[in-house]
């Protein structure tokens, strides 16, 4: 996705899961984005921004299985928009200098990235007070397939039938059991597959068109916005943030 923002935001309990860090409210105008781990594992929360003037999180939360966590997107202040992306880290140990991730590493600290992300599967979001239509919304597999992802619009009036605005996006199924064999990363400590990494992110491959049967309602590659009858992004200009599930 082309698109993204964010500014640092304090973390919120989530009211369905079991809850890490509370820190304080958000502001009733700017949007909310809350991950909830459903995928049997840790993650610690990645994200990444546009060179857009958006300013990346420098605080996000570790969630064990079964926990919630809420960020804010303050986009009612400089520069007005957040254009970025949230990612799950995965096999993650150590801790300062030394702390680093199987999946999804982007650098030696636990709460936020200091570099971009190794290939994983990605929430990515543009809030922009500029734009009508915004924010818009999809989740990403042109780089990796790590773990499932959806996003689901808060607080949205329900989508028309068969799609539209503020349709949930992304899919809750493994995808990795389509993986083709050549893309496919093992954990080096278990042998188990880990990750499925696309060979090339801007053409259509065997790893795009496997994703792309198995879930149309994620990027399988970079053009994918582009081809007749896609269904990989949507915009929701009615609701209050969103809810991002890894499963």
């Amino acid at each position: 996705m082309r698109f993204r923002r964010l500014l640092l935001a304090p973390l919120l309990v989530a009211a369905f899961a079991t809850p890490v860090t509370v820190v304080a409210a958000p502001a009733a105008s700017d949007h909310t984005v809350t991950f909830v781990n459903q995928s049997g594992q840790t993650l610690w929360i990645g994200s990444e921004v546009n060179a857009d003037g958006s300013v990346n999180f420098a605080h996000l939360p570790t969630l064990a299985n079964g926990q919630s966590a809420t960020v804010t997107i303050p986009e009612d202040r400089s520069p007005n928009h957040w254009r970025g992306r949230f990612f799950g880290r995965q096999g993650c140990t150590g801790s300062g200098g030394s702390f680093h991730c199987l999946v999804g590493d982007c650098g030696p600290a636990a709460d936020h990235c200091t570099t971009g992300q190794q290939p994983v599967s990605l929430a990515e979001f543009n809030f922009d007070r500029g734009d009508a239509a915004a924010p818009w919304y999809d989740v990403s597999y042109v780089d990796a397939f790590s773990v499932p992802v959806t996003i689901a619009p808060n607080n949205a009036p329900p989508p028309p039938s068969g799609g539209g605005p503020c349709q949930v996006m992304g899919c809750p199924g493994d995808m990795m059991q389509y993986c083709p064999p050549a893309d496919l990363k093992k954990n080096p400590n278990t042998g188990k597959p880990m990750v499925c990494v696309n060979p090339n992110r801007d053409a259509e491959t065997d790893y795009s068109k496997a994703m792309s049967a198995h879930c149309p309602y994620a990027y399988s590659w970079s053009k994918g916005d582009t081809t007749p009858g896609n269904q990989v992004m949507r915009n929701c200009s009615k609701c209050s943030g969103f809810t991002v599930t890894f499963h």
